[in-house]
């Protein structure tokens, strides 16, 4: 990577001089981001169509992916088993966690994407835009390379790395969210009912396949990035997973019910009787004898769309210590994760019937 180490040592802080095609790209730009930048759905959305127009940007599909997991995880807070372990606070502030991260990872990522759109179009690189839409002089850098090089693996990295530095003081150091979720939910959410698992679906032979990753240490910058280079090892590596991945995000729209991949276990309405006690449905991930599908509401129907302020300003590149995580795996990773998931969601109704019994 001592190219790159090269490239970033480039910094030149004079400011171009726009011309109207300049300015009209800007302008062009912030509205687009604006307009799909309401809620996860169409933030998801627009990761997907960008990525047909341009799959050499893997990072736009891995975007794709991993933001239907943020939306199973908003209306899970609305959802049958989760209403009942988590308070109406409880469930507004990890709400609010995931939509303000959710909504800054787009409003700084999808400007890039748009830019390399306009660039291509024009057949000349326009990354020196990068510094009117607030954007990390390390990924004006790569974006630069990327122009030369081409190479998907680097600018996929460099994405993780970017985004999860972006939000790490915007989001995971404000002391309203180690408040009011980490320190709250976190043993609650992740090591009681290890409801931390990003899953990625696809149909083979008519049955839905899960792989993905298991989330640890969400408050480690260090494990956040690991993490995203692991999914985008799961996603990319094998291209029948990523093949047949496409095919299931191109014919499912993302609604946030997780009845968009496990229909015969979710509903996105309610089967059950209004007041009644909550019962075990499900063993080995299915329902059993005489039970009903488990409530899994759509976005739409859980949370109204939020007007975020603006993003904190500020650059936080500051040397180039995280080349380090340019460093490919040394193997494949192990996707599997169904067994995971399906005991997580036994364990999920095994606490709603304990609080149920313990707290009423």
């Amino acid at each position: 990577m001592n190219w790159l180490k090269e490239e970033l040592k480039k910094r030149d802080l004079k400011q171009v001089k726009l011309s109207n095609e300049d300015k009209g790209i800007l302008v062009q730009v912030k509205r687009e981001t604006a307009e799909w930048n309401l809620n996860n759905v169409t933030r998801t959305k627009a990761y997907l169509d960008f990525y047909r127009q341009h799959p050499e940007v893997h990072w736009a599909f891995l975007a794709h992916m991993v933001s239907r997991n943020g939306g199973w995880n908003m209306t899970d807070l609305k959802g049958e088993i989760l209403s009942r372990l988590l308070s109406d606070r409880e469930r507004h502030s990890f709400f609010s966690f995931l939509e303000r991260g959710n909504w800054l990872i787009f409003q700084d990522a999808y400007p890039q994407l748009l830019i390399y759109r306009e660039s291509v179009k024009r057949n000349r690189p326009l990354f020196y835009l990068f510094p009117h839409l607030g954007i990390s002089f390390f990924m004006e850098t790569v974006w630069s390379c990327f122009w030369r090089r081409m190479d998907s693996y680097i600018l996929t990295t460099a994405f993780i790395i970017n985004e999860q530095n972006y939000i790490e003081k915007r989001v995971l150091q404000k002391s309203f969210y180690k408040h009011e979720v980490f320190h709250k939910l976190e043993f609650k959410l992740q090591e009681l009912l290890s409801l931390n698992h990003i899953l990625f679906p696809f149909e083979k032979k008519g049955t839905i396949h899960l792989e993905g990753q298991t989330v640890n240490q969400f408050e480690s910058l260090q494990e956040r990035i690991h993490l995203g280079k692991k999914l985008y090892d799961v996603l990319f590596k094998d291209k029948e997973v990523l093949s047949l991945t496409e095919q299931w995000a191109n014919t499912h729209p993302h609604t946030g019910s997780r009845k968009d991949y496990w229909p015969h276990i979710f509903n996105d309405i309610h089967e059950g009787l209004p007041g009644e006690q909550y019962q075990f449905q499900l063993k080995s991930c299915r329902i059993r004898p005489g039970g009903r599908r488990i409530y899994s509401p759509s976005l739409e129907s859980s949370w109204k769309n939020v007007n975020q302020p603006e993003a904190e300003p500020g650059d936080w590149f500051e040397n180039d210590h995280v080349l380090e995580y340019f460093l490919k795996l040394d193997d494949m990773v192990n996707g599997e994760i169904r067994q995971a998931y399906c005991q997580t969601l036994e364990r999920l109704e095994l606490a709603a019937l304990a609080k149920k019994a313990l707290w009423k």
